[in-house]
C-alpha cells in the first residue's frame, strides 16, 4: 500500500511537471450543502438576527468636482472616522467617538465568519446613527482591510445597494424602517445591559425560547453611550460578562451560545 501511494506520488509529480495533471473532483457526498440563503421575507424559519444599533457609518466628502485641485468631474467621498478626520471633527465640535465605523467592521467580520452563518441560522442588520437601515445577506464576503470596508460603505449610502458581481443578488440593502417589520413573526427581542442579570446564551436560548422561536439580539456598534437605543423594539435586557466587552466579543458570544443551543458545530 505504501509503495503504491509513492508510485501514485511520482506519477502524479510527472503529470505536473507536464501540465497534464487534473484534479479529481470531490464525490458528492463529500461536498457540503450550501444552506438557503435567509431574507426578511422568510417570516418563520429559526434563526438568530443581530442587530448592529447606532452604527458609526457617515460619509465625508474630501474633494469637489468643482475643485481645482481635483478633475474627473465627480465628488470624492470617503468614510467618516477618527484617525483620519480629527481635525474635521474637531472643528465641528463633535466628539471623535462619533466616528468609529471600524466598529461596525469587527463585528461584521466576526459574524459572517461565524458557524452558524455558515448553516444558514444568521441574520444581520446594521442601523447607523443617522437612521439608516441595512439589511446584509448572509453570502457576503466582507473586505478583510478597512480601507476596501469604507470603498464599499461609501457605495452603499451613496447607491442604496451593492449587487455581487456574478450574479444579480443584493449583497448590502438599504430598507425601510423600522426594524420590526423585517424581523420573523415569532421573535424574541433583547438587547445587552452591563446592569442587566448575566446569562449563558444556551441556557437562554434552550429554556426561554420555544422550538420554533427566533431571537434577534441588539448591539451597540458605538464606541460609547447609554443603552437605551433599542428600548422601543426589546422585550428584556440582559449580560453576557461580568465584564466590559467590546461589540465584536458580545456578538461572538450570541453567535457561539446558539450554535451550542442549536448544535451547530
Amino acid at each position: 500500500m505504501v509503495e503504491d501511494s509513492k508510485v501514485r506520488d511520482k506519477q502524479n509529480q510527472e503529470k505536473h511537471e507536464k501540465g497534464t495533471y487534473r484534479r479529481q473532483p470531490l464525490p458528492a457526498s463529500l461536498i457540503p450543502k450550501q444552506p438557503t440563503i435567509l431574507t426578511s421575507k422568510d417570516k418563520d424559519t429559526q434563526r438568530l438576527i443581530v442587530v448592529l444599533s447606532q452604527a458609526s457609518l457617515e460619509t465625508y466628502k474630501i474633494s469637489s468636482s468643482n475643485s481645482s485641485n481635483h478633475k474627473g468631474g465627480e465628488d470624492r467621498y470617503v468614510l467618516l472616522n477618527c484617525d483620519d478626520h480629527q481635525g474635521f471633527l474637531k472643528k465641528a465640535g463633535r466628539d471623535i467617538s462619533e466616528a468609529r465605523p471600524d466598529i461596525t467592521h469587527q463585528c461584521l467580520l466576526t459574524l459572517l465568519d461565524s458557524p452558524i452563518n455558515k448553516a444558514g441560522k444568521l441574520q444581520v442588520y446594521i442601523q447607523t446613527s443617522k437612521g439608516v437601515l441595512i439589511e446584509v445577506s448572509p453570502s457576503i464576503r466582507i473586505p478583510r482591510t478597512f480601507k476596501r470596508f469604507s470603498g464599499v460603505m461609501v457605495q452603499l449610502l451613496h447607491k442604496l445597494s451593492i449587487k455581487s458581481i456574478n450574479s444579480h443578488e443584493k449583497l448590502l440593502t438599504v430598507i425601510k424602517n423600522p426594524i420590526t417589520e423585517h424581523l420573523p413573526t415569532k421573535c424574541r427581542k433583547v438587547t445587552l445591559s452591563f446592569d442587566s442579570e448575566v446569562i449563558k446564551v444556551k441556557d437562554y436560548v434552550t429554556e426561554k425560547l420555544d422550538s420554533d422561536e427566533s431571537i434577534c439580539v441588539f448591539v451597540g456598534a458605538m464606541a460609547r453611550g447609554t443603552d437605551d437605543f433599542a428600548d422601543e423594539f426589546v422585550d428584556e435586557k440582559v449580560g453576557l460578562s461580568n465584564y466590559p466587552l467590546s461589540a465584536s466579543v458580545a456578538c461572538s458570544k450570541f453567535c457561539h451560545g446558539c450554535e451550542d443551543a442549536w448544535g451547530i458545530m
